[in-house]
């Protein structure tokens, strides 16, 4: 029987054991070097009260994707605890689980997410709605108004993310609502970040695009379809991601899979274009695999310096030295009570805000993102009715500054930035913890627009096939993570040695989240 080594126990290298069971005869085996399953999409259960880390919406264009979520966890058929205390329609799966009696159930969420910004809540994505209007105010409309028409008549080129913004929002948006918070979040300022970045995660969005859409919203404001239609829902498992990924961690292993934790790959035996052998690093010791087949999600910069006996050519070398990552602190807070209002029509328990989370545009705090467990699944918190679990992101780098703290001072700082704008009063934390994300978010600098000299040796490697965020080095949503792991497993099938369906994921339209 043919083998199959699969590096990362993440949504991708899961997706690609579980496809390959269902598809063909070949055996995988998973190594993950921590001990644990999901990689960035798992839960973390901190004394009953659960935390995403990162928030997962469980949302795809892929009707194979949903079946394969579907297939793991059923959808819903009775309401979920929130919205049978609240009176809350939601939509029903016939025959579906009950959440409040079965926990293997995916539950049907409504997305709120918006904006905090100079002390007021916008839409996110940025609309032109009147809430927009009203907290810009007619001034600094006008003059968003101007600065786009004059983007109109002359456009910049593309060669930076900063131009892509500007040709898309012009040039005054740009400075509210991107410029600040891209560095917040990436540490570099857009016009330093390759353009690559904003044709996968802003796609077919600008300016002109709020406008049609505030006119068609005008047009048919007392129309329920419409109303309807802007509604936003996804799917999201009762204990957060990391419960779909060790339900297909189990399954995996039902069926003849095998997967081992805590086992490090530390070299990678090439000859002749074929890797011959991986080698792990254990608790027991170092075990030796000689595989059919290699799919590697780990970050390319670790599995080109792992490439032994023929190496990698210097400039393939020097190209994954200069990959860079971004990396980020969550901090878990759980309140008593939040000061922010809800100033919203969606009840709510608690009648606390009804976001999933919040982006942090405010200049004068680093905060990133705020998460509030409670609107994700009420499952998620121990007691959802008295108290309210949030997480706070901040983006940062390996052994930087923020990295470096020790956990009890950054979830000081962290409490003092959200009492600052006005979110919490310090005297309502009841308890917190801290956690750490290393190589979360590839990044769109460094080395990155040289890529192609490292894709190109990869794909030389005929047994190997990379897959995944950090395998492609590409800013993947889960469902495009999944995705590549089946186009990896059909090339396998077809005996296919062009890799280009599993890296042109997330890059042709027709995967695009409209």
């Amino acid at each position: 029987m043919k083998t199959a080594i699969i590096i990362g126990a993440g949504p991708a290298g899961l997706t690609a054991a579980y496809y390959m069971l269902k598809e063909t005869d070949i055996h995988p085996i998973i190594v993950e070097k921590e001990d644990y399953v999901g990689g960035i999409a798992r839960t973390v259960n901190y004394k009953g009260n659960r935390m995403d880390i990162g928030g997962h919406r469980f949302f795809s264009k892929s009707p194979e994707i949903v079946a394969l979520w579907k297939e793991l966890l059923p959808v819903q058929g009775e309401l979920a605890m929130d919205d049978r205390m609240l009176n809350r329609v939601n939509k029903l799966q016939d025959n579906g689980p009950d959440p409040d009696e079965e926990d293997t159930v995916m539950l049907i969420r409504r997305r709120i997410s918006r904006i905090l910004y100079l002390k007021h809540f916008f839409d996110y994505p940025i609309s032109l709605g009147f809430n927009t209007i009203r907290n810009l105010g007619m001034k600094r409309l006008l003059v968003v108004t101007a600065s786009y028409f004059k983007t109109m008549l002359v456009k910049l080129p593309e060669n930076n993310l900063e131009n892509f913004m500007i040709n898309r929002f012009g040039k005054r948006l740009y400075q509210m609502f991107f410029k600040e918070y891209t560095h917040k979040v990436w540490g570099r300022y857009p016009a330093e970040i390759d353009a690559d970045w904003g044709s996968q995660r802003i796609k077919g969005v600008s300016l002109l695009g709020l406008i049609k859409n505030f006119l068609v919203r005008i047009t048919h404001a007392r129309s329920q379809k419409v109303e309807t239609s802007l509604i936003e829902e996804f799917y999201y498992p009762k204990y957060g991601p990391g419960q779909l990924w060790e339900k297909m961690k189990e399954e995996i292993e039902k069926q003849g899979g095998e997967i081992y934790l805590n086992s490090e790959v530390q070299e990678l035996c090439c000859q002749d274009d074929k890797l011959t052998c991986v080698k792990t690093k254990t608790d027991m010791g170092v075990k030796i695999w000689n595989p059919d087949y290699v799919i590697s999600s780990m970050p390319i910069k670790d599995l080109i310096h792992d490439i032994a006996d023929t190496l990698p050519p210097q400039k393939v070398r020097d190209v994954a030295d200069g990959l860079l990552y971004r990396d980020f602190i969550t901090v878990g807070l759980l309140v008593d009570k939040l000061k922010l209002k809800n100033t919203t029509k969606i009840k709510t328990l608690g009648n606390i805000v009804p976001d999933c989370w919040i982006y942090v545009q405010e200049p004068e705090v680093e905060i990133g993102r705020l998460q509030i467990f409670n609107n994700w699944s009420p499952y998620l918190v121990q007691d959802p009715v008295n108290k309210v679990w949030l997480g706070l992101e901040y983006f940062c780098q390996e052994n930087d500054e923020k990295w470096s703290m020790r956990d009890e001072e950054f979830i000081k700082f962290a409490i003092k930035e959200l009492e600052h704008i006005g979110v919490i009063s310090a005297g309502d934390v009841e308890d917190s913890v801290c956690i750490h994300v290393p190589k979360a978010y590839p990044a769109y600098f460094g080395k990155y627009k040289e890529f192609p000299v490292i894709k190109d040796y990869l794909d030389s490697i005929d047994n190997l096939f990379c897959i995944g965020r950090n395998g492609q080095h590409r800013y993947n949503n889960m469902d495009h993570s999944m995705m590549t792991a089946m186009e990896a497993v059909k090339t396998i099938i077809d005996e296919n040695s062009n890799r280009n369906n599993i890296w042109n994921v997330n890059t042709e339209q027709e995967y695009h989240e409209n």
